[in-house]
């Protein structure tokens, strides 16, 4: 339970419980969430599934892992300059000749495994799993009845989130899908401009000229490309001087468009969510992952996010057990939801239950990271997940996937190593809540979105981190110490320590208290890059 929190039938009857909701067979269920801020706030507690797990993978694929060029591929290729437009020059033509639509019949998804992939994951620790159902490109990777362009039409021309949804569940992992395509109005504009500069300047992109017309005899015969691309939602100017000039413009925008539903296109809000109704009910995710700052697109987040919390009380006889996620949530809105941290964490331990993600590479894959070995270490991995635990969070790790649905060689190794530590120290992991104390140590604890730093850990074996389990302390050290002595400064001076072991063995390691910290004797034979876990047991630490 949360500090502070009202318990579910409280909330119930705060908020007027006697409001219907109308069930899938016909029947009414109570409501016990509105669609506003007020309502989420009263009522809203994250379970206890979410706050146990930990740890979950993430497969953040779409048809923007085609090219191997790394993240937002479908927006990128249509500003002229940029690594992704030259990328799609070369290798596929001109985006006013071969637009972004023309990779959904390459993502034939023809190796994808995902039993293969799945097992990979639970044998690594994870205990959720969550598939991406849209990404910024607009384009749905389930059996959407409310958009033709979706994976079960064109490309893998499978229900690639419902295939996840039953090998996850199937192997006792929470599910959970991603909804990025809120972005989609303002994100995909580039497509409706131009060259700024070159042979081919001023020649506008596809999007600004296809209509379902030219379908016909294609591959997309009697789908409209305006409804892909969600059309044109402002004017954009007739001429740029200069790609720096263009560059502004769209930055500019973005900032002012990017959490406000379109005012000139409210039939992609209608549709958004429609679409986003129709997840929850076929899949009845276990969480609903927003990308955004605050729920997308005004009222329809709103809208979502109460029938995702009364959608999950209708199935588990009035109690929910769903999570709705988004970024940058105000103070006085993060009890409603749960905040989500993009690469990165918070920097203290947090009053309400909150979750970072990260990727070993690239959000989309990168052939380029692949090739200088540019992925994340296992120990980066693993000390963040402390870090985040410690106040108060999960965290969610994605693979990227190619286009033909395999991770390669180098990401598997990466994964099993994670997994190696994870089976040895995994159960200080899980079901912990945060200590009084967040961790020591000589390295700072950063905090905010994007804040990761790079591809290794910058902790040291001096840096520690605490939660509690029961009445045990468990502390994790940032590192393997040289001399084989873990030291906790913080359980020097708490309580009384009786006993100290290896998560899983029962055999007492030894240990000392001196005035300066608790020492604990490490087993040479354990020692690894990446650190260990203790369980710290005796009257008064917790």
């Amino acid at each position: 339970m949360q500090i502070g929190r009202r318990s579910f039938l409280s909330a119930m009857g705060g908020i007027g419980g006697s409001a219907l909701l109308p069930g899938r067979a016909g029947a009414a269920t109570p409501q016990a969430f509105r669609p506003d801020w007020s309502s989420l706030v009263a009522g809203y507690q994250a379970p206890d599934w979410f706050r146990d797990a930990k740890f979950g993978f993430w497969a953040h694929w779409s048809a923007q892992c085609v090219p191997e060029a790394g993240d937002w591929y479908a927006r990128e290729m249509y500003l002229q300059g940029t690594r992704a437009y030259r990328h799609h020059l070369a290798h596929y033509g001109h985006p006013a000749d071969v637009g972004f639509m023309q990779m959904y019949p390459r993502w034939t998804a023809a190796n994808w495994d995902p039993a293969r992939l799945l097992d990979l994951y639970q044998r690594s620790g994870a205990r959720y799993f969550m598939a991406l159902a849209n990404h910024h490109d607009n384009f749905d990777s389930y059996a959407s009845s409310h958009h033709p362009w979706n994976a079960t039409r064109f490309g893998p021309k499978r229900d690639i989130v419902g295939i996840w949804a039953k090998l996850a569940r199937e192997r006792g992992l929470r599910f959970g899908v991603s909804n990025h395509s809120g972005h989609a109005w303002h994100w995909y504009q580039p497509a409706y401009g131009y060259d700024p500069e070159g042979p081919r300047a001023g020649q506008r992109y596809d999007a600004a000229r296809l209509t379902r017309a030219d379908g016909r005899g294609q591959w997309w015969d009697g789908l409209d490309p305006q409804q892909l691309y969600t059309g044109p939602t402002m004017k954009m100017p007739d001429g740029f001087r200069s790609i720096a000039e263009a560059d502004a413009w769209h930055e500019k925008n973005d900032r002012v468009w990017d959490e406000k539903p379109p005012a000139a296109n409210p039939a992609f809000v209608r549709q958004w969510r429609l679409r986003c109704r129709e997840l929850v009910d076929l899949y009845q995710p276990d969480l609903l992952y927003f990308d955004n700052f605050t729920l997308p697109l005004g009222q329809a987040g709103l809208d979502m996010a109460a029938y995702m919390y009364n959608s999950s009380m209708q199935r588990n006889g009035g109690r929910n057990e769903a999570v709705v996620t988004a970024k940058n949530t105000p103070p006085e809105r993060l009890a409603g939801i749960v905040d989500d941290v993009e690469r990165g964490a918070h920097q203290s331990i947090q009053p309400y239950p909150f979750q970072t993600e990260t990727c070993i590479g690239n959000w989309h894959y990168d052939r380029d990271l692949y090739a200088r070995d540019g992925y994340k270490t296992p120990r980066k991995i693993i000390h963040t997940l402390c870090d985040v635990i410690a106040k108060n969070g999960n965290m969610m790790v994605s693979v990227p996937m190619r286009g033909n649905g395999t991770i390669d060689e180098k990401e598997e190794a990466i994964v099993e190593r994670i997994g190696a530590w994870m089976r040895r120290y995994g159960d200080a992991i899980y079901a912990t809540r945060p200590w009084r104390l967040l961790g020591e140590g000589p390295t700072a604890s950063k905090g905010g979105q994007f804040n990761e730093g790079g591809q290794d850990s910058h902790y040291t074996p001096r840096d520690v981190r605490y939660v509690r389990k029961g009445a045990a302390v468990h502390g994790f050290t940032l590192g393997w110490p040289e001399d084989d002595v873990a030291r906790f400064p913080a359980l020097a001076r708490t309580g009384s320590v009786q006993r100290v072991t290896i998560p899983g063995d029962p055999a007492p390691l030894p240990f000392r208290r001196t005035a300066e910290a608790l020492e604990v004797d490490l087993p040479p034979a354990l020692r690894n890059d990446i650190g260990v876990a203790l369980v710290v047991e005796g009257p008064g630490l917790v």
